[in-house]
């Protein structure tokens, strides 16, 4: 079946649970579990979201926030 066919055919099974209210509520929470569990691809994982991006080491080597060590290891720096 392609996806218009299962579309048509969901909607005329749910048509005639329609007037039952607590079955459509069933049929929705099942939908929306179905849906959370599908991945979606442009979410960010967690390390990716926190990892300093290049620009931000740029901004904070030009500001010298970098000989502070808030980015240990990519700058030496004399003692």
């Amino acid at each position: 079946m392609t996806a218009l066919q299962l579309h048509a055919e969901l909607f005329r099974a749910m048509g005639k649970i329609a007037d039952d209210e607590v079955l459509m509520a069933k049929v929705l929470r099942y939908v929306k579990r179905l849906a959370a569990k599908k991945e979606d691809p442009t979410l960010m994982t967690k390390e990716e979201f926190f990892a300093p991006s290049g620009n931000m080491k740029q901004r904070t080597l030009r500001h010298g926030l970098l000989k502070k060590k808030i980015f240990p290891g990519s700058v030496k720096t004399s003692v």
